[in-house]
């Protein structure tokens, strides 16, 4: 919060019940509204885009997102916190990735220096502060480079998890370096408001320790194109009230969503999701 702060960003408080999917129509809580029908929040995305249309600079929340995904993972978490920002008025994705990069070492210094014996007595585990520019690599180039490294990929034109963790080690091996980017994914693997170029997307995950951590990207602002891609994702209606916020102008903007747990995960190398939050929700956990 205070690097956010300290850059200019306003905090939002947004709403976690809403009347249309964030993300797509899958995964989604659905709830009784009175005599209606209410979906829990998958992201804070659109109230992110409506504060920028609004002439916010940049915006960041730390709060609850809801996904009804019934993974039975270490890393997975029906209910978790995350850590959301959007900026205004930048050139690519590239503006938000060395945004996210001077953030996460800033923080990572604080911790280290705070927090980083402690860590080491408990945990085991020595917090190690980036350097930066972090590691960057196209999908296609990481899709590649493991085939080449024997790892076949069990999704195809995605990263799978055990994709995740070698090429985590491959980038340590190269770069000494926990961190990578991994950018520029195929627009089949990315939600409608993520700007496109041809096939791909300006996009990217941040993986940390071989685990992804980040999806960030530049958003489509331009009205046309971003109800073009809407209706080609079968949303329909129930987003125009999200596209109108653009239909009169809105600045180039892009941010990402952080999920906390799981950088908490990684950062103490503990073994799963449920050892860095307070009261898990899984598919089968609901108490206490």
């Amino acid at each position: 919060r205070s690097f956010f702060i300290r850059r200019g960003l306003t905090e939002l408080h947004s709403p976690k019940l809403m009347g249309s999917p964030s993300e797509s129509g899958a995964g989604l809580f659905e709830v009784k509204y009175f005599e209606g029908v209410a979906y829990l929040a998958q992201s804070p995305q659109f109230y992110k885009q409506m504060a920028i249309a609004t002439g916010m600079d940049g915006v960041f929340e730390v709060g609850p997102v809801y996904r009804q995904e019934p993974h039975a993972t270490p890393r997975h978490a029906v209910e978790y916190t995350s850590v959301d920002v959007e900026l205004a008025f930048i050139d690519s994705h590239e503006d938000v990735m060395r945004f996210e990069e001077e953030w996460l070492a800033h923080v990572l210094g604080a911790v280290a220096e705070r927090h980083g014996e402690t860590i080491a007595a408990a945990f085991g585990t020595e917090v190690i502060v980036p350097s930066l520019p972090f590691p960057r690599i196209t999908l296609s180039d990481a899709v590649e480079l493991l085939a080449a490294n024997g790892h076949t990929m069990s999704r195809s034109g995605d990263l799978d998890p055990a994709g995740e963790r070698l090429l985590g080690e491959l980038i340590l091996a190269e770069h000494d370096h926990e961190f990578v980017f991994v950018t520029d994914w195929h627009k089949s693997l990315r939600p409608f408001y993520h700007m496109r170029d041809g096939e791909k997307t300006r996009s990217f995950d941040l993986l940390y320790k071989g685990m992804e951590i980040t999806t960030g990207a530049q958003r489509e602002h331009r009205y046309d194109v971003l109800s073009s891609q809407a209706e080609e994702a079968g949303l329909g209606s129930s987003v125009d009230y999200y596209l109108e916020f653009f239909r009169y102008g809105c600045p180039p903007h892009g941010g990402l969503g952080f999920g906390l747990a799981r950088f908490l995960m990684v950062l103490m190398d503990q073994p799963s999701i449920r050892e860095t939050t307070f009261l898990f929700r899984g598919p089968k956990r609901l108490t206490p």
